[in-house]
């Protein structure tokens, strides 16, 4: 006795099948790719330590750049032989690249300090910096951009768009003086420089364990007023850079959520009878934020080097704030690790960045 399936039946279990396949599919192209981006990362790291070693080595010997006239011709090729910087170039790149695998940045020609441990100490007040920012440009770019779009050709989406580019192109370090006349000096409101007061910052050297950030430190120490004065000397470096980043947010959110308001599926759930407010914000919004997840990764490059004029101009002791000092005396060994090691951020950030696109995005290809 045979049986008849019925069309319906057979097309949604085709439909099933081909689900489950295409799923698993996914999925392993997914892998593969990020296997292969993650691969590429040393290819990328290599090139880039690659380059910033032979560039600095350009202006000749770091320590003759570093200590040349300060010291006598004997003592100066003393140290350069127990540098190693007296032995062939291409020995020296062996060596540097062994001692980058097991974490040896080298040690500042100047003050005899390890850059392991910059990285550690000041990197902490960069990372702490960079977050801020962030949260800043989110807070400022994304409602702002969202506010422009959906008062398209009107005053205030004029205005955005010229405070966008202001945002942009005005110099960081001209922000940050500003802002230091305004709220610091003037109004007195906030802190002019440093990370937090001279007394809070001696207290926070005792806690344990110790991150270095300080707003984690005065947590950790369990002392309210403590961590308010931390993110009251936040909140002038935050600005100053989080404006940079916040100008790009509000110009690609706006330019992205017009975009998505006019395509087809928009179209057609407001055809559906869905309210107009709720097509925004569920659909059209939602989408129109991806290009951000891709463009925060590129701004990490962005706030790291803008992280120097900004810790300079508010006396913020990060990354920036050492590679500035050490520019200026010439320590070139310090500015190769801290250069390498900020290279270096920057390829970590771009492959969980294009990870984390590939996992939100359906339009991705593998």
């Amino acid at each position: 006795m045979s049986t008849t399936t019925p069309v319906g039946e057979v097309d949604g279990s085709a439909e099933k099948q081909s689900q489950q396949v295409s799923a698993p599919s996914r999925y392993g192209a997914l892998a593969r790719y990020l296997g292969i981006r993650f691969l590429l990362i040393i290819p990328t790291a290599w090139i880039l330590v690659t380059v910033v070693f032979f560039l600095m080595r350009v202006i000749g010997d770091p320590i003759t750049a570093a200590l040349g006239g300060r010291l006598p011709a004997e003592q100066i090729a003393q140290r350069k032989a127990e540098a190693g910087y007296d032995r062939p170039i291409l020995i020296q790149y062996w060596e540097y690249l062994r001692g980058l695998l097991t974490g040896d940045f080298g040690t500042s020609a100047t003050d005899n300090r390890e850059i392991a441990d910059v990285l550690l100490v000041n990197g902490a007040a960069t990372l702490e910096l960079a977050f801020w920012a962030l949260l800043v440009a989110f807070v400022v770019g994304v409602p702002l951009g969202f506010f422009a779009a959906t008062h398209r050709d009107r005053f205030g989406d004029a205005s955005l768009r010229i405070f966008a580019i202001l945002a942009y192109a005005a110099p960081v370090f001209f922000v940050g003086m500003l802002l230091k006349l305004l709220f610091a000096v003037r109004l007195g409101w906030l802190p002019v420089a440093g990370r937090a007061s001279t007394n809070v910052e001696l207290a926070l050297q005792n806690v344990s364990p110790k991150t270095n950030i300080l707003l984690i430190d005065s947590i950790l120490y369990g002392e309210p007023a403590y961590t308010g004065d931390v993110l009251k000397h936040a909140v002038l470096p935050a600005v100053a850079l989080g404006l940079l980043t916040a100008g790009v947010f509000l110009r690609l959110v706006r330019v992205n959520l017009l975009q998505t308001l006019q395509s087809g599926y928009v179209e057609a759930a407001r055809a559906r009878g869905v309210r107009s407010r709720t097509v925004t914000l569920r659909h059209a919004f939602r989408n129109a934020m991806i290009p951000i997840v891709t463009v925060m990764g590129l701004q990490i490059a962005t706030l790291l080097g803008g992280a120097v004029l900004t810790e300079t101009t508010f006396e913020w002791k990060g990354l920036g704030y050492e590679l500035a000092h050490y520019l200026s005396a010439r320590d070139f060994v310090a500015v190769q690790g801290i250069v390498t090691f900020l290279a270096l951020v920057v390829a970590v950030v771009s492959f969980f960045t294009d990870a984390i696109v590939a996992l939100i995005d359906p339009r991705v290809r593998f």
